[in-house]
């Protein structure tokens, strides 16, 4: 049977080669087997058609024989080596990279390992390091400078992070040739699928030590205790996080170390209550002094300070103390801290001050 691979993708004869590979990329999220509903022949098609009209070259060569693979190959087939691992269904060519991309890691959904990316070797990283510190109020609001102790990775004194004993020295890796990376052939619904992979034994470096430092073991890295002095920013708020770049764990020969967060968990306080940057509080105050007003001291994070009580306040009145609330993170400004007034009632009066008061028509 005839196959038109435009046809098969959807798309006309002038599409682009992004328009394809969006195409590609419905169409096998649609038919791909491991989905529900998938079709596993549909979705090879689907793969026969991307691989040829993905490739400059191959579609080119395509355009000019004819409108199927099997008309051209009819006409002599001069050109059509690249399409030799459609014949017979016994393997497939596949651009891992190009799979990669629409996939998000292709690789993982048939078992690849490290993807069979062919882009090169990573370098390792270190793992990230989460920790939780406890905090009260006024240090969430001003900051404050901690040493805390984490048992983590650290880099190999002995050997510097190399792995290697000091003058052994290292040689090129046998099993890879110093490439860091092996060839593997792996069997997929899709056939037999050609990738490389990250060499196991020197791990992606091309050479392997001679003799391993005795310090570590030929790891390059050592668990121990770690003391570090960090300091936590003004205004952090409960569930916020800090990161200390470079502060987690060791990476394994070199590579770049993980990240440590700080995650504060701040104490709660019966005095204030945070809302965003501002503060807000309570503040009792006499009958008198709400009718005739004056001052009063109210607590805040800075300390006591004087509250100016207008005339005839009421009970539930919010008075702003402006720049008193807490600092914005990377900023030198502060949001406001919040009073609101309680008119106590007086209670326990005798005749003569109860009589006062009914003269007033309080």
């Amino acid at each position: 049977m005839s196959k038109d691979y435009y046809n098969i993708l959807g798309v006309n004869k002038g599409a682009s080669q992004e328009e394809i590979k969006k195409a590609f990329r419905e169409k096998a999220h649609v038919y791909h087997p491991d989905k529900k509903g998938g079709d596993e022949a549909k979705f090879k098609e689907l793969n026969e058609a991307y691989q040829v009209l993905s490739d400059q070259t191959k579609r080119s060569q395509y355009d000019q024989y004819g409108q199927t693979f099997e008309q051209a190959r009819s006409q002599g087939g001069g050109g059509f080596s690249g399409f030799s691992g459609f014949d017979g269904g016994q393997g497939f060519n596949i651009n891992m990279d190009d799979l990669g991309d629409i996939f998000g890691g292709f690789g993982d959904i048939f078992g690849f390992g490290d993807g069979g990316s062919r882009r090169g070797r990573r370098a390792s990283r270190g793992r990230d390091i989460e920790v939780v510190l406890n905090l009260d109020f006024k240090e969430a609001v001003f900051g404050v400078e901690r040493e805390i102790s984490l048992r983590k990775n650290i880099s190999c004194s002995r050997c510097r992070g190399s792995g290697a004993e000091p003058g052994a020295g290292e040689e090129t890796c046998p099993t890879c040739r110093g490439t860091g990376r092996v060839i593997k052939v792996q069997r997929t619904i899709l056939g037999n699928v050609q990738v490389q992979a990250t060499c196991a034994a020197c791990h992606g470096a091309g050479r392997i030590i001679k003799e391993k430092c005795r310090q570590c073991k030929g790891a390059g890295v050592v668990n121990e205790i770690a003391n570090l002095k960090i300091k936590i920013p003004a205004g952090i708020d409960n569930g916020e996080s800090v990161r200390f770049a470079g502060q987690g764990e060791a990476a394994v020969k070199g590579g770049q170390n993980g990240d440590l967060y700080i995650k504060a968990r701040v104490a709660p306080d019966k005095r204030f209550t945070r809302n965003d940057f501002d503060i807000l509080s309570k503040a009792e105050i006499n009958i008198t002094l709400a009718a005739l007003g004056g001052k009063a001291d109210v607590e805040t994070v800075d300390g006591r300070v004087e509250l100016k009580i207008p005339e005839g306040t009421q009970s539930g009145r919010v008075i702003r103390l402006k720049g008193k609330g807490v600092p914005h993170l990377r900023s030198s400004s502060r949001g406001d801290h919040l009073v609101e007034v309680i008119v106590k009632t007086p209670t326990g009066l005798n005749r003569k001050q109860k009589e006062m008061l009914r003269e007033m028509g309080i």
